[in-house]
């Protein structure tokens, strides 16, 4: 039996406030010519659909599309709720989609529950759990002292009545470790300080395999068959290294299972250049690159120019960020673009803190914010100061 893995899909997600939604929609159908391809026999989703738990029309009319995509294929779909998703949201529906093989956990209710498949080996029980919180889970064991994620998720495998001679499957979205070991992060994926929300995968040993979300890096924890899938584009620069993939599961007899890395290649990619601006404009420079790409641009000119990111953005149109590093500044001076919600929060001395730094790719010196700051506090009447 063969299962697709695939997690995190973040639709609607912003990055640096440049939408994601026609990578999204490229990637999503990638995924559907892969299904068409590999004709696996389930598809498992696990968790994290959405960017925001209160998402854009444009986001659901994307998820929409995915969903019929899925249901018109001869494929079973089982979907999980993640962090950044609503529940209630995910699950709207959920009753009527079953009758097109999608089947949906968004919240849960006290019980985790389980779906048959059946091949050549026998049953394969593909048990739904949506992501969970202690509090999640507390009122449903009274009794018992629930505090930590590990806790929770353990009191409620425990419950579950998992039958070890037939092959398990575990969909679940949770900051997974092995003996404090931890998984590689990026910048974009929100985890709590310290090891609170951590749960061990030795939790998991009754499962030949666990297809897990919320990291984005695709990699295994613990054992190979305990797996993040990753998310399904780069969504910061930290992912910049990664290579996109889904996973392939094949299910043979118990105990034998084999998996593959399907990649997945954006139309734009995200990614670092850096060096001093002539050089980055120069022909040479792109002659092998699409200059069409999301870029995190680091200058290393000693001396300023007026206007680097205007200058830049002739040759590279989708910057995200420009990051200024020399021995002047002695670190990285990082200038992101700024929404008109941003401007309205900031006050008027900080944005033109970030103004100078743009026009003159240096920051004031103390002589230079002092004068502004006076002019400043002259115009505004000392408000803000």
């Amino acid at each position: 039996m063969k299962l697709l893995h695939i997690a995190d899909l973040h639709i609607g997600k912003r990055v640096y406030e440049f939408s994601m939604i026609e990578q999204q929609r490229n990637i999503l159908d990638r995924i559907l010519r892969i299904i068409d391809d590999k004709k696996p026999h389930a598809v498992l989703l696990a968790g994290d659909i959405y960017d925001k738990n209160n998402p854009s029309a444009e986001a659901v009319e994307l998820y929409d599309d995915f969903l019929t995509g899925l249901s018109e294929k001869n494929v079973k779909t089982y979907v999980i709720s993640g962090n950044h998703d609503s529940g209630e949201r995910i699950s709207f529906g959920s009753r009527i989609m079953k009758k097109g093989n999608i089947f949906i956990e968004g919240i849960y209710s006290g019980a985790i529950t389980s779906h048959s498949i059946y091949d050549e080996f026998g049953e394969v029980c593909i048990w739904l759990l949506p992501f969970v919180k202690p509090a999640t889970v507390r009122p449903y064991f009274e009794s018992q002292n629930i505090d930590s994620y590990e806790q929770a998720v353990k009191f409620i495998l425990n419950q579950a009545k998992i039958d070890s001679g037939k092959r398990n499957v575990l969909l679940a979205h949770q900051f997974v470790t092995a003996a404090g070991k931890e998984p590689e992060r990026s910048e974009s994926e929100i985890v709590s300080v310290g090891t609170v929300d951590n749960v061990d995968f030795s939790v998991f040993n009754k499962f030949d395999y666990v297809a897990l979300g919320h990291i984005h890096r695709p990699q295994s924890i613990g054992r190979e068959t305990v797996r993040y899938s990753g998310s399904i584009l780069k969504y910061s620069f930290s992912e910049a290294k990664h290579q996109k993939s889904v996973t392939m599961i094949e299910l043979l007899e118990k105990g034998n299972i084999l998996l593959e890395q399907i990649p997945l290649a954006a139309p734009k990619d995200l990614r670092e250049i850096k060096g001093n601006l002539e050089d980055l404009i120069k022909p040479e420079a792109y002659r092998d690159a699409d200059r069409e790409d999301y870029l995190s641009v680091v200058l290393t000119d000693e001396e300023g120019y007026i206007d680097p990111i205007g200058k830049l953005r002739t040759v590279y149109p989708n910057i995200m960020r420009l990051s200024f590093e020399n021995s002047k500044t002695g670190k990285e001076l990082v200038y992101i673009g700024t929404t008109v919600e941003e401007i309205t929060q900031k006050d008027p001395f900080a944005l033109f803190e970030e103004f100078f730094v743009v026009q003159n790719d240096r920051p004031m010196n103390e002589e230079q914010k002092g004068l502004m700051e006076a002019i400043f506090k002259e115009v505004m009447g000392g408000v803000g100061f």
